[in-house]
């Protein structure tokens, strides 16, 4: 055997010998880290988010509330109506059952989520709000509103998460802030709540209403 190919033999198995070594190390910290576990963290925490939310039962929905400050909302009558504040849900569609929210409030002001039914014909923001800015919250099936907590509270501070659980049926909700003017600000969103067409499952992610 010639020098060339005694030489291109060694760095042959070295390179095959330095792979190995890469892969069990790579295999060790991931598994040190808990890639390969299967169960949910014991809590969650958006970037930049104050608090952190535990690991939630069910299908869960990750809700953004946002808005620009309240330096530029205080302006003439018609500022509501520029959809100066957002609520947005991820993924806006899930399956019946356990369904749990999980709100991060990255705008400036303070903000929460309540859920109402949808009525037929009748599309996210068309709400009449009252005298005091706000809708009614009759027929409520839960809100998020408990700064860097689960439940009811006096809302989500800016930068901190609040969640909630609940089972809800078949059909279609609407998501919204109801502080004063929020709600006309255009903090509403469409949640749809599904059932799974027979023999595809949640993986398929084929679901009816």
């Amino acid at each position: 055997m010639n020098v060339d190919r005694r030489r291109g033999m060694w760095l042959a198995i070295a390179g095959a010998v330095a792979a190995l070594v890469l892969g069990i190390g790579t295999t060790a910290l991931l598994a040190a880290t808990g890639a390969f576990r299967s169960a949910a963290p014991a809590a969650w925490r958006a970037p930049g988010a104050r608090c952190s939310a535990p690991a939630l039962p069910g299908h869960v929905v990750d809700v953004t509330a946002g808005d620009i400050g309240p330096g530029r909302v205080t302006g003439g009558p018609g500022w509501y109506r520029m959809r100066m504040m957002r609520l947005v849900p991820h993924p806006a569609t899930v399956p019946t059952g356990v369904i749990s929210l999980r709100v991060f409030n990255v705008g400036a002001l303070t903000h929460e989520v309540v859920v109402l039914p949808l009525p037929p014909g009748q599309a996210a923001g068309d709400r009449v709000t009252g005298p005091d800015g706000k809708v009614d919250e009759a027929g409520s099936l839960g809100e998020s509103s408990r700064n860097c907590a689960a439940g009811t509270g006096d809302g989500i501070a800016s930068g901190a998460m609040s969640w909630a659980t609940l089972t809800l049926p078949p059909g279609r909700y609407e998501l919204v802030c109801n502080f004063p003017g929020h709600y006309l600000a255009g903090m509403y969103a469409e949640l749809d709540v599904t059932t799974p067409v027979a023999g595809f499952g949640d993986a398929g992610r084929h679901f009816q209403k």
